[in-house]
């Protein structure tokens, strides 16, 4: 059962992008600089598109705050897409479409019949029978996670009050990759805040713009790997009853549903497959004098990534994602008309070489949905007064069991 509901509404070149967040208690402050610093987060990065410098994103809440401070209600919010003035008559949701205004309006209005490999484009007009492929792109397109992130941003600000921290950064873009050690919240923000990829290690992050000029310069596009962390997410989150339960499950699908990502990892994934279990599995320690962490109970490593059985462990929370190339190539693909069915190259929509810097922060984000969703599960309460007496209550739980 969700306990935060979270619904998009929106096309690329509508507009605007609507978002709904459903589930907070009243008397949260919700921090709105926070909310539009992380959407300007979101369009940072080296290899991003001309897209990025039309737009400007804020973030203007329409409903269930009043005077700073949640109702309980359900939250909406808006972010305008500025290029929509470029695109009345093509976007237009009035059943007489407008006549363009200009050549270029006259020219996009032209529907869209060779898909992208790669992209929605085809598998979305086969399923909703469209004969122009733009009714597909438009919500296919990664603009939606701009909601995304800005809900993911009051998501943050609830979990803030558990003491909950969050970070990303890029670890992999093509051929660049930096080196695998872990770090914690604090570092990753430190080493990341003036990299325009996103990349805690100097030295990777010089050859990644390497790799991204040379994609460029190639019509090409560049996919990579991300992380996230959490931090002072407490133990006993998820359950290890049923499938739909457990917590890594649902991080897990809540990445891959981001766009461009094809696989997730917790902790160290991928690579403990290889390995022994006597060099996988983290041992668990006690610590009398609580000297460790706050817990008594403790581990000297974490390749589980914070959690086991699905449910958290107490240890920070750490997850990758594996986000592919952009679909839309410079020097597009083989494809084929739907309509002729001949032969022809893919079309070419505005694009990004590399978005990989950005789909760290939209990876974040979703993070920040699951958890925040997560505690209200486990704590929740009409008002926020409820929810931290019930969270300290069970935090005071977890010190007598150690005793």
């Amino acid at each position: 059962m969700k306990h935060l509901i979270f619904h998009t509404a929106g096309e690329s070149h509508g507009p605007q992008l609507t978002g709904f967040l459903q589930g907070l208690p009243a008397g949260l402050s919700i921090d709105f600089e926070r909310i539009d610093a992380a959407l300007a987060e979101r369009q940072k990065g080296f290899g991003r598109g001309g897209r990025m410098k039309i737009e400007h994103d804020r973030c203007q809440v329409t409903s269930g705050v009043r005077h700073g401070v949640t109702l309980g209600s359900p939250i909406a919010f808006v972010i305008e897409n500025r290029d929509w003035e470029n695109w009345r008559s093509v976007m237009s949701v009035q059943a007489e479409k407008p006549a363009p205004a200009s050549d270029r309006e006259r020219q996009m209005s032209a529907p869209r019949t060779v898909p992208r490999p790669g992209h929605a484009d085809l598998a979305g007009a086969l399923k909703y029978d469209f004969e122009d492929l733009r009714n597909v792109l438009e919500r296919a397109s990664a603009r939606e996670t701009a909601a995304r992130v800005a809900a993911g941003a009051v998501a943050g600000v609830f979990l803030s009050q558990f003491g909950v921290e969050t970070a990303c950064h890029v670890v992999r873009i093509g051929g660049a990759v930096a080196p695998d050690k872990a770090l914690t919240v604090a570092e990753i923000r430190m080493a990341t805040a003036d990299s325009d990829v996103r990349c805690a290690d100097p030295a990777a992050a010089v050859a990644m713009h390497d790799e991204i000029r040379a994609a460029a310069a190639a019509g090409d596009t560049l996919g990579g790997i991300v992380e996230v962390v959490a931090s002072g997410v407490v133990a006993g989150l998820g359950d290890h009853i049923q499938w739909d339960t457990k917590l890594d499950g649902r991080l897990a699908q809540a990445l891959m549903s981001v766009p461009s990502v094809k696989a997730v990892e917790i902790g160290d994934g991928f690579g403990q497959a290889a390995r022994r279990g006597s060099t996988v599995h983290d041992e668990i320690h006690y610590d009398f004098a609580r000297t460790q962490t706050g817990s008594r109970f403790y581990r000297k490593t974490n390749r589980a990534g914070g959690l086991e059985g699905g449910l958290t462990n107490g240890m920070d929370i750490v997850v990758r994602a594996a986000a592919k190339p952009i679909s839309t190539l410079n020097k597009p693909l083989a494809s084929v008309d739907i309509h002729t069915k001949e032969a022809q190259s893919a079309f070419v929509e505005r694009s990004d070489v590399c978005s990989v810097p950005a789909a760290a922060v939209v990876c974040e984000a979703m993070v920040l949905l699951v958890l925040a969703d997560a505690y209200l599960g486990a704590f929740g309460g009409g008002a926020m007064n409820d929810v931290l007496e019930r969270f300290h209550a069970y935090a005071a739980r977890l010190d007598r069991f150690g005793r």
